[in-house]
């Protein structure tokens, strides 16, 4: 069995969009997740089987971020991310597990923001892939 990484090393960063492009994490965050996601092409026929035959790399895959932070205090990233939702702009943005980085450009899908009584202010985010993924060893 092989050790267990800890999840404060699981960083999402946001590229500043400069030329050589900076990265810095998204501040703030408590949790953040992916899925990789491929859709199946069908190909059966009257033909075939009676069993369903799916067309070998099937179609569009997708890469989806999910994060999940609190406000602070100060101007930071959460209200670029919410601009970003807002006008559905393509940003470079990095995930940082520690061994390797997933990088691409990323789409703000959906954010969300969450006032509870007598608690901090949250906040969580989804990011849709645009294009292909880069992955590259730390």
């Amino acid at each position: 069995m092989g050790t267990p990484k800890k999840g404060n090393v699981f960083l999402l960063k946001e590229g500043n969009g400069a030329s050589p492009e900076v990265f810095t994490t998204v501040a703030a965050l408590r949790a953040t997740s992916y899925s990789i996601n491929g859709a199946t092409v069908d190909v059966s026929d009257k033909d075939g089987a009676t069993w369903r035959e799916l067309l070998d790399g099937g179609g569009l895959k997708t890469l989806m971020i999910s994060a999940d932070g609190t406000f602070e205090d100060s101007e930071s990233t959460q209200s670029n991310l919410r601009s970003r939702a807002m006008d559905g702009s393509l940003n470079n943005y990095q995930l940082d597990d520690g061994e390797d980085v997933l990088e691409c450009a990323f789409q703000v899908a959906s954010f969300d923001a969450d006032g509870p009584l007598n608690e901090g202010q949250t906040f969580s985010v989804t990011l849709e892939s645009s294009g292909t993924p880069s992955v590259t060893a730390v």
